[in-house]
């Protein structure tokens, strides 16, 4: 018994978070529902931020359920439960859930047979799953065809007629159309955090972007570098030997022997090199014909 009491209490301590948010009485051309029709509806935010499963309440536009002398089943009657085969039913945090009025359960589980005139004031109750304790209501006033009636900001306690540029089925009721962006960072980020860290998220990013880019161009221009230094040098190899060819030859000009036959004979080269060599190198004298006699020092000859 203390366990069930617990739950209860925590259940309908999670109910009050759920809020009317948004409703629309007069719907020619805002949201349609799964078969393209235009119906009026209703909008339930959770204010908090856990889940809460809305499935088993209460949608009420008959004012007279508020009537304390009625039983439970008798207020019941009078209203229309959100279905528990939906999961849409399970609103996250700061989710919406929208439901349709003046329909028939059998369109769609969003659907819902409580009625209300367009054009007209409407009073519209949120029970709990129990049929006694109201979680929430409001009175809407008579409106012209797409305008809504919601709060300045979700589960706030300010309502306002909103027109039909700046209706929000399904989000948040304070982004509005005529509010400017600067307004709307204001309002979301107003100590400046979230703007903080994506200014240092982009300048972070940005810099590595440099980084890389930086990387990967130096390493091409390596490459590059390499590339060109390599042609150079086998460039610079090439002169030399060209160069060195010509000296060899200028120096050591190539003998052209021919033999019989008129062909170049490399052998008679080789020949007449040998030859040349054993003449330079048994040579005593450098003049021609000349004889020299060097005299002796200390010997038993004696020039008379």
């Amino acid at each position: 018994m203390t366990l069930l009491a617990v739950s209860l209490t925590m259940s309908g301590q999670g109910a009050k978070n759920i809020k009317i948010n948004e409703v629309m009485t007069d719907n020619t051309s805002s949201i349609v529902d799964e078969y393209g029709k235009h119906l009026p509806w209703i909008e339930l935010a959770n204010t908090s931020f856990s889940t809460i499963n809305v499935r088993g309440m209460y949608i009420a536009t008959d004012k007279s359920v508020t009537d304390p002398s009625l039983t439970v089943p008798e207020r019941v009657s009078k209203m229309s439960i959100i279905p528990n085969n939906e999961t849409r039913t399970n609103l996250g945090a700061r989710q919406h859930l929208i439901l349709y009025l003046n329909s028939n359960p059998a369109e769609g589980s969003t659907h819902l047979v409580s009625t209300i005139n367009a054009g007209q004031p409407v009073w519209i109750g949120l029970y709990e799953g129990n049929g006694v304790d109201l979680v929430d209501s409001v009175t809407i006033p008579p409106m012209e065809p797409n305008q809504s009636y919601a709060r300045q900001k979700d589960g706030s306690d300010d309502w306002k007629v909103k027109p039909v540029d700046s209706v929000t089925p399904g989000i948040e009721n304070f982004i509005q159309v005529t509010e400017s962006k600067v307004a709307q960072i204001k309002r979301d980020d107003p100590h400046g955090f979230g703007i903080t860290l994506l200014s240092m998220g982009i300048v972070f990013i940005c810099l590595a972007l440099l980084c890389i880019f930086f990387t990967l161009f130096g390493k091409f221009m390596k490459n590059q570098q390499e590339k060109n230094y390599s042609s150079e040098k086998a460039a610079h190899k090439e002169r030399i030997s060209a160069v060195s060819d010509d000296e060899d030859e200028r120096a050591f000009p190539r003998m052209v022997v021919k033999n019989a036959n008129g062909e170049d004979n490399d052998v008679y080269v080789a020949v007449i090199s040998m030859a040349l060599k054993e003449h330079f190198d048994n040579s005593h004298d450098h003049e021609s014909g000349i004889i020299t006699i060097l005299p002796r020092e200390n010997t038993k000859w004696t020039r008379t």
